[in-house]
């Protein structure tokens, strides 16, 4: 999962107040329950001692609430009396929940957000790519890349053999022109070390003109489908149904992928984990200590977390800096954490991997995994 969107969460100190309903809208009494569930975040929120200013930002918000075309469920965060984030949610959260703590409570959006990545999809054609970015919240239209045409000015004295040829030629290089410009624009929006997903549809010739185009690692995380078209009023059912499978098979294949990796790389002598060392870390970490040893040296490539991950909740020791974490007082303390502040792990962890741009993947409950539901995959060898 992308967590880029909780950067800014990074970008000012606690402590937060953390919401998660449902706000679906689909019964008669609809409005009385809004009013509810809004007066059970306010207590909720003083209960546990949130500042009068902030209470009243959420109650304020949630109050503003469109009456209808709502998501089954919200997330906000604030601090210091102002919303910082106000998220859509493709989950309805199971009930109310409402915190206040030091760090944002943001592992509930893992379970409640669709854990299938964003992808780029590009309908080519001899002319050019509308470009789109399709999430778990739906589609938007990014813009076009518009190739290069060659008019056919001019030549009309040649020979009709050698004037066809003529024509044929310089078609074909407005066509390779229009493929390379395709190809720099995808390059441009999809880094290639991000492990995006890409998806190319249209004309079958010209999409895979693009895709030989592309960089090895971008080239590897492309696939290709067979509907869309850039023809004004084309279907997209069918094309849509692509992309949905293919962004369900890219999630699979991450968390599988990520998992082999990490087990690998756990049953090696020199294992990154706690107890005692027979060597270097190496490039798995297990549990709470191992894995908050690997974020202190931005290590973490990929955080793995499973449903019912025990060790989740165990309480940390954090600073201000999204890497000032210690699994006990005195140990943040030794770190150089001035006046370290109590957190759950998860929440730790997870700002960590949102500042270093780690990848955040949920175990499926059927899958073995971490032990205690909490490990990584490391970026190096210690």
């Amino acid at each position: 999962m992308d967590l880029d969107f909780l950067k800014p969460l990074l970008e000012r100190p606690g402590p937060w107040a953390s919401v998660f309903v449902e706000t679906r809208r689909d019964t008669e009494d609809a409005a009385q329950m809004q009013r509810l569930r809004d007066r059970a975040v306010a207590r909720q929120l003083v209960d546990e001692g949130a500042d009068p200013a902030t209470v009243g930002a959420v109650a304020e918000r949630l109050r503003a609430e469109p009456a209808s075309g709502a998501p089954p469920g919200r997330a906000l965060f604030a601090a210091a009396g102002e919303i910082v984030l106000d998220l859509p949610l493709t989950t309805a959260p199971p009930g109310v929940e409402a915190t206040w703590s030091s760090l944002p409570h943001i592992a509930p959006l893992l379970y409640l957000r669709s854990d299938e990545p964003t992808c780029h999809v590009a309908l080519i054609d001899r002319t050019g790519a509308d470009l789109e970015l399709r999430g778990p919240l739906g589609m938007e239209d990014t813009g076009r890349a518009e190739g290069k045409q060659w008019q056919g000015r001019g030549h009309r004295s040649l020979p009709a053999d050698r004037y066809e040829w003529h024509y044929n030629n310089k078609v074909e290089n407005a066509w390779e022109k229009t493929a390379d410009i395709i190809a720099a624009e995808l390059v441009r929006r999809c880094p290639p070390d991000a492990g995006t997903l890409l998806v190319l549809a249209g004309d079958a010739r010209e999409r895979k003109a693009v895709r030989d185009r592309l960089p090895q690692q971008l080239r590897s995380n492309a696939v290709e489908v067979e509907h869309g078209s850039r023809a004004p009023g084309a279907s997209t059912e069918l094309l849509d149904r692509e992309i949905e499978e293919a962004r369900s098979r890219y999630a699979r294949e991450r968390v599988r992928s990520a998992l082999d990796e990490f087990r690998r790389g756990r049953g090696r002598p020199g294992e990154h984990r706690a107890g005692p060392m027979d060597g270097a870390p190496g490039p798995a970490a297990e549990g709470v200590p191992a894995v908050v040893e690997a974020v202190r040296e931005h290590r973490i490539a990929t955080l793995l977390l499973g449903h019912d991950a025990v060790e989740a909740g165990r309480p940390v020791w954090v600073g201000p800096g999204a890497y000032d974490v210690a699994v006990g007082r005195t140990e943040a303390r030794n770190w150089g954490i001035g006046r370290p502040e109590e957190a759950r792990a998860d929440d730790a962890l997870l700002r960590a991997c949102v500042a270093a741009d780690s990848e955040v993947l949920l175990v499926p409950e059927e899958t073995t995994g971490p032990a205690g539901g909490l490990g990584a995959v490391l970026r190096w060898n210690a």
